[in-house]
């Protein structure tokens, strides 16, 4: 709950209490002063897998969390934008790629964190890209030259996995899952 983390209405800046209000099942954070119910949400995560030809686009991140570790462009969504904006903006921040959105490709939930991650197929318009202020590196690879001991999350793993095995049986299909933490 966001009680850790807010504990002041944003409406009126009186203190916020937690109860569940009426007409729903969860416990809210909710202000005694005006009324207003604070919701919390997962955040989106939108990303992109690149692709020039027979390779993809990977980013060794040059930010925490999972500093110097592999992923492909992907960031939290901005307000006042679509899922493929988000995508091909975080393309073209983290690679200085330019992509053209032809493919919803994977949902995945992930609810120990929170997240949802929303990935797309990108074609790149040109073999044109470079490090953004987030990457260290990037780099276009072969699907056999993935550094899969060296990438930054477990949904990366996940997301990259199917991909090779769809690109294998030129296949791709749209994937939905829960990613849960190893045990």
């Amino acid at each position: 709950m966001m009680t850790d983390v807010m504990k002041y209405c944003s409406a009126c800046g009186a203190s916020l209490s937690t109860k569940i209000p009426d007409g729903d099942t969860l416990p809210r954070l909710v202000c005694g002063q005006c009324a207003t119910i604070h919701y919390e949400n997962p955040k989106i995560v939108v990303g992109c897998i690149p692709e020039w030809k027979d390779r993809i686009l990977l980013c060794k991140r040059a930010i925490e969390p999972r500093y110097g570790l592999w992923t492909f462009p992907a960031g939290f969504m901005e307000m006042d934008e679509t899922v493929e904006d988000a995508a091909a903006r975080e393309t073209l921040e983290e690679a200085n790629a330019a992509v053209e959105i032809s493919q919803l490709y994977a949902i995945f939930s992930i609810p120990q964190v929170n997240q949802v991650y929303i990935v797309f197929r990108g074609i790149m318009n040109k073999a044109e890209f470079g490090a953004g202020k987030e990457s260290l590196e990037v780099t276009l690879l072969k699907r056999e030259e993935i550094p899969w001991p060296d990438l930054a999350f477990p949904v990366i793993r996940e997301t990259l996995e199917r991909y090779c095995r769809d690109a294998q049986s030129h296949r791709f299909g749209v994937h939905v899952c829960t990613i849960r933490p190893c045990t």
